[in-house]
């Protein structure tokens, strides 16, 4: 079944999720801020929105992908926004990753005026995105989730229901505190393998092969001069923001503090990105901090 389908958010993730769309067959019309990523999405055979407004006329399906919750509530919830100008029966499916408070909040307003929504955010990194191999963690009601499974199964590989309203965003905030706490680990290591004399790629390899192989060894390594196509690859450009790093590791230790969990690493992970944020690396990947735990290290 053929869907039409408002894609607002067309950043290093949305935009090829939304490729990966059209290429299946749907009709997608889409929004963001910058021309240059309506462009492309035009020339992969997508529709340019001039707004919001007009990318969710006439869809049955709208997916956001933004920045913060801030985004989201401004993109919903006001006078003008999706919730105001969707038709009746539109799927909601809001891909980015927010605060699980603010999930709920805009997933109840959803509620009270009659649409289905689910908070979906993506793990899987740009690559992923690209690939059409994204993993959704995914909250709301099983009904709404079958009703968007066949779209999430185009843009990824594995789709977990995490619960109701917001319970996606507490699992995405989980896996990205780790995540975080996982890079600077792996970059530390092989810092200290560079340090000793050894090439970058065999400490890479070995680890791969043994008792420290996680995800950013297989697929995000850090090191300039490892792995093509990666972020490290090309001086750290696109791929996944320091500062969205940061907002993630901030939602963790908001959550942390709200349930009273214990979470050291995930504090420690925050305040070195924030660090490194504050040096102005905020706009690089994130696998740039490997940069700044070897500061002495021209590499």
């Amino acid at each position: 079944m053929s869907h039409t389908i408002a894609f607002i958010g067309l950043g290093n993730m949305g935009l090829p999720m939304a490729r990966n769309l059209v290429a299946a067959g749907h009709a997608v019309r889409g929004f963001d801020l910058v021309a240059a990523a309506l462009e492309q999405l035009a020339a992969a055979g997508g529709q340019i929105a001039v707004s919001a407004a007009d990318a969710v006329a006439g869809a049955d399906v709208v997916i956001t992908m933004l920045p913060a919750s801030k985004h989201v509530e401004q993109c919903y919830l006001p006078a003008g926004g999706i919730l105001d100008t969707a038709a009746p029966g539109t799927l909601l499916v809001d891909c980015s990753t927010i605060a699980p408070d603010s999930a709920r909040r805009v997933a109840e307003q959803a509620a009270e005026r009659g649409f289905d929504m689910i908070d979906a955010p993506v793990s899987g990194g740009t690559a992923g995105a690209r690939d059409g191999k994204l993993t959704f963690m995914v909250g709301g009601d099983a009904a709404a989730l079958e009703r968007a499974r066949p779209l999430l199964e185009i843009m990824g590989r594995a789709v977990f229901h995490a619960g109701g309203h917001g319970a996606g965003q507490a699992v995405k905030v989980c896996n990205n505190m780790l995540l975080g706490i996982q890079m600077i680990g792996t970059c530390e290591a092989i810092r200290l393998g560079i340090a000793n004399g050894l090439d970058p790629k065999v400490v890479s390899e070995v680890m791969r092969q043994s008792s420290g192989h996680n995800w950013v060894l297989d697929v995000y390594n850090p090191c300039p001069g490892v792995m093509e196509g990666v972020p490290a690859s090309r001086d750290y450009g696109g791929g996944f923001g320091v500062d969205l790093m940061l907002k993630d590791l901030g939602l963790a230790e908001q959550s942390a503090l709200a349930s009273q969990a214990s979470t050291p690493m995930g504090a420690l992970a925050r305040n070195l990105f924030d660090l490194h944020s504050k040096s102005g690396a905020g706009g690089l990947d994130f696998s740039s901090i490997f940069r700044m735990l070897g500061r002495h290290d021209p590499s």
